[in-house]
C-alpha cells in the first residue's frame, strides 16, 4: 500500500512540475509589455502602450513614418479651453521624448515624466492644426536615435 501511495504521489508531483514548466514556456514566449504614456485632460484620461517599440533599440525612419500612419488610435476629447497633461513611464524620460503634432515636432525634447500643453495649441492652424481632431505622437529619444512612438487622436471639444 505504501509503495501506492509513493507512486501516485510522484506522479502528482511530475504533473505538477510539467505544468509549472509549460506555464513559463508560454510566459516566455509572450511580449514584453511596452512603457505607457497618458494624456490626461481634465477627468479623463487615456493610457497607451506603444504603437512602435524596439526594446530600447533605434527604430529604423520607415518604421517610424509607418508608425505615424496608424490610424487605430485612443482618442481623447478636448475643450480648447482645458490644459492637456502629457506623462510618461520614467523609462521613456530617461532617453527623452517630444511631442509631435500631425508628425511635426510641437516641443523640444524634455526627461521630465510630464508636460502641459493648452488645448487651444491642438486645433490652431498656426501650429498645423486643420479640422477638429489632431494625432499628437510621443516620441522617445530623438531624430535617428528614437527607439518608441505612441500616438493618440485629441478631438474638439466645444
Amino acid at each position: 500500500m505504501t509503495s501506492l501511495r509513493f507512486t501516485v504521489r510522484n506522479r502528482r508531483t511530475v504533473a505538477a512540475a510539467g505544468a509549472v514548466a509549460a506555464g513559463l514556456l508560454v510566459l516566455s514566449a509572450c511580449d514584453k509589455p511596452t512603457p505607457l504614456a497618458t494624456i490626461t485632460v481634465g477627468r479623463s484620461t487615456v493610457t497607451s502602450e506603444a504603437a512602435c517599440y524596439n526594446d530600447g533599440k533605434a527604430l529604423n525612419a520607415s518604421a517610424l513614418k509607418d508608425c505615424l500612419k496608424n490610424k487605430d488610435i485612443k482618442s481623447i476629447k478636448v475643450d480648447p479651453d482645458a490644459t492637456v497633461r502629457f506623462g510618461v513611464d520614467p523609462k521613456i524620460a530617461d532617453k527623452g521624448w517630444t511631442l509631435l503634432m500631425n508628425g511635426q515636432p510641437l516641443t523640444d525634447s524634455s526627461h521630465k515624466t510630464y508636460r502641459t500643453v493648452p488645448g487651444s495649441v491642438f486645433f490652431n492652424q498656426q501650429y498645423g492644426a486643420t479640422g477638429s481632431s489632431t494625432t499628437v505622437s510621443i516620441v522617445e529619444g530623438s531624430g535617428s536615435n528614437a527607439t518608441g512612438l505612441w500616438s493618440f487622436k485629441l478631438k474638439k471639444d466645444a
